[in-house]
């Protein structure tokens, strides 16, 4: 006992020189390190957080959205090469001449556009804007300031949306669905972490019971050599009993130094699993001991089906599915659109020597005096014949919506049996819990009997060899069941999203 304490001094001591961390580890604390660090859940946090924001995006894209353009000023001078005609005297064309136009414009703008989309998958829209030109360019018509202003109310509406497909409200829906599926995806992945860092954890914990074990049977085989060899100095035992218990002793120290080097190696992954660093050393902290968890089937299958994701997800699939069929019958009905569009417009033309000031004022004047205009259409696109195309595009969509649906009874279906049949185990691994803790009292008192009668020379080496086999399997079976009914525990509360042991949801 000195010597492992001084070796937990020695590897703590070396540990922090190193910084490096010790981890104490329960179950639970393993659990909360695996959901922060892990990679997966890592990852899984960034593909909630996409499908949180795109579902922002879809909600966004039906609100007000105001943009402006505004040109602060454009400089622009450049040369461009232009064509004329060549006549001859009677003013006949006979050729192209070409030329060349030097142009010299100073730009400013500004435009403003509001619009609201509308739940039938159109939209209304403002839209302002103004721009003078001042155009420097010799022996130009519109040499001189250019100015214009115009203000103009517009409506967009697809009529199809109405009576067939409206796809503004249908991506606000898939975005849900979609943010839904993630979220529950989410919580899947991290309820099948909880249940594979607990069987990695029961499973170092076994290979760590069972170091300890082989541990416990080298001290008690070297003890049962020591005194097979007081008896074979005194000659009260043969030579070949005396080897026989060197070759156990050998057998049984390299079966120690097997559970050392599996037990290393589990370690490792275990870490791997929880994100932890390499170099970081743990301990686990668990003294075998567990509670008689009573379970009442048809609350658990009652709960299954109430909070397991398959079926939500199922139900999203169904949900997809009637959206996609409504969009497939809509490509075949005839689509129309109606657009209009009311506005004012005002301009003005006006020499250099002109302030900017009486440049808008005019241009404005021009604006309230000149008409209104507008404009209003209707374009409507009928099919004629595709030769059933469409029509057989929606069987196909018809179909896969009767394949969801039955996927969703079966999957109900599926989960009730699991539910049940895992109950099932549950208390059969109890029961031969229950029973090896029996055992292994009946052993251990057995092989100290055994190991007493062979330090008397009542019985022989091979007699005691096999007792204390005896022990060892029940101390691995013991270890095995105990491993067994935690994990179908476990299993158990991953499939419910029940803690049956707390007697509480599992948030």
């Amino acid at each position: 006992m000195k010597n492992l304490l001084a070796g937990m001094l020695i590897v703590a001591s070396c540990a922090a020189a190193k910084g490096q961390e010790i981890y104490n580890l329960t179950l639970d604390r393993s659990i909360d390190i695996a959901k922060e660090q892990s990679y997966r859940m890592q990852n899984l946090r960034y593909t909630l957080d996409i499908a949180s924001q795109s579902f922002k995006v879809a909600i966004a894209n039906q609100r007000t959205r105001v943009t402006l353009d505004a040109t602060l000023p454009l400089y622009d001078e450049s040369v461009s090469q232009k064509t004329r005609p060549i006549l001859d005297e009677n003013d006949v064309p006979v050729g192209d001449e070409i030329y060349f136009v030097s142009s010299k414009t100073l730009l400013m703008s500004g435009n403003l556009r509001v619009t609201q989309p509308l739940p039938t998958n159109g939209e209304v829209y403002l839209r302002t804007g103004y721009s003078l030109t001042n155009d420097y360019t010799k022996n130009s018509a519109g040499r001189g300031r250019n100015g214009m202003y115009n203000v103009s109310i517009g409506l967009t509406q697809p009529l199809d949306a109405i009576y067939g497909y409206n796809a503004s409200k249908a991506a606000i829906i898939r975005a849900r669905l979609d943010y839904e599926q993630a979220t529950k995806e989410y919580k899947r992945a991290e309820l099948d972490l909880i249940y594979s860092v607990s069987q990695s954890y029961y499973n170092l914990l076994s290979l760590q019971k069972s170091k300890e074990i082989a541990e416990l049977n080298l001290q008690r085989q070297k003890e049962a050599y020591d005194i097979s060899s007081q008896k074979y100095s005194a000659g009260l035992i043969r030579e070949v009993d005396y080897l026989q218990m060197e070759v156990d002793l050998a057998e049984v120290q390299s079966n120690y130094d097997q559970a050392v080097q599996n037990l290393l190696e589990r370690t490792n992954s275990f870490k791997d699993l929880l994100g932890m660093n390499a170099a970081d050393s743990i301990a686990l902290i668990n003294d075998l001991s567990y509670e008689t968890v009573e379970i009442d089937p048809e609350l658990a299958v009652k709960l299954a089906l109430e909070n397991r994701l398959e079926i939500r997800e199922e139900q999203i699939n169904v949900e997809q599915r009637r959206l996609n069929l409504k969009q497939q019958k809509a490509a075949g009905m005839p689509k129309a659109s109606l657009k209009a569009e009311v506005g004012k417009i005002g301009v003005n033309q006006s020499p250099f020597d002109y302030s900017y000031g009486s440049s808008l004022s005019d241009m404005f004047s021009n604006f309230s005096e000149r008409p209104i205009s507008y404009n209003v259409g209707l374009t409507i696109s009928v099919p004629i014949i595709d030769w059933g195309q469409n029509k057989a595009r929606v069987k196909i969509s018809e179909a896969q919506l009767e394949q969801s649906l039955l996927s969703q009874e079966q999957t109900s279906r599926e989960i009730e049996s699991q539910v049940r049949n895992l109950i099932s185990s549950i208390n059969s691994n109890l029961k031969r819990l229950k029973i090896l803790e029996k055992s292994v009292a009946v052993a251990e008192k057995s092989f100290e009997i055994t190991l007493q009668r062979f330090a008397d020379g009542d019985i022989s080496s091979q007699d005691m060899t096999l007792d204390r086999e005896r022990l060892n399997n029940a101390y691995l079976s013991h270890l095995n069941a105990f491993t067994a009914y935690q994990l179908s525990l476990a299993d158990l509360s991953r499939q419910t999203f029940y803690d049956f042991k707390a007697d509480q949801p599992i948030q």
